[in-house]
């Protein structure tokens, strides 16, 4: 499996349902749009393990103005003591996606 890493800054978005996400560099959403069609379930998610520090968990990026975002729990967050603004270390894997689950 592949792993991409990389530091990226934390920035929160104010919508209507506010969140914390990581934009992953341009140079990394090549390898993620290159590998898409194999994983995507669709709306272009690509699912992934992620890593920052200690923390490791399981989600899925989405694209946004060209680029994917990663989006940050609440828990990974607190457990790394992270914030907006702050650029931790990001090591991404890819997961793979069945119908009816994931893998």
């Amino acid at each position: 499996m592949h792993e991409i890493e990389f530091d990226g800054e934390i920035w929160f978005w104010r919508g209507p349902a506010p969140w914390y996400f990581i934009t992953v560099p341009e140079e990394e959403c090549a390898y993620f749009e290159a590998e898409s069609n194999f994983v995507t379930y669709g709306w272009g998610m690509i699912p992934v393990q992620a890593e920052i520090g200690d923390t490791v968990w399981d989600t899925s990026m989405f694209p946004k103005d060209g680029r994917y975002i990663l989006p940050l729990k609440a828990a990974v967050r607190r457990a790394e003591e992270l914030d907006d603004g702050d650029v931790p270390t990001v090591r991404l894997r890819l997961r793979s996606w069945t119908v009816g689950g994931q893998v």
